[in-house]
């Protein structure tokens, strides 16, 4: 297990029978990263992996 994963668990547990929107976990990002640049590169890489998740599946 990675570490992140208890944070991922937390989440699941936690908020996991709620709806968001993508806007909304956007500004959710936005404001994570305005609050912990360090982590900016990181919060990219998910936000592109999110966005081009379809582009795997035709390849």
């Amino acid at each position: 297990m990675y570490f992140t994963d208890r944070g991922i668990e937390e989440l699941e547990q936690r908020r996991g029978e709620e709806s968001v929107s993508l806007g909304w976990l956007a500004a959710q990002l936005r404001f994570f990263v305005d609050q912990n640049p360090e982590f900016e590169t990181a919060v990219e890489r998910l936000a592109t992996h999110l966005a081009r998740l379809d582009d795997d599946i035709d390849d």
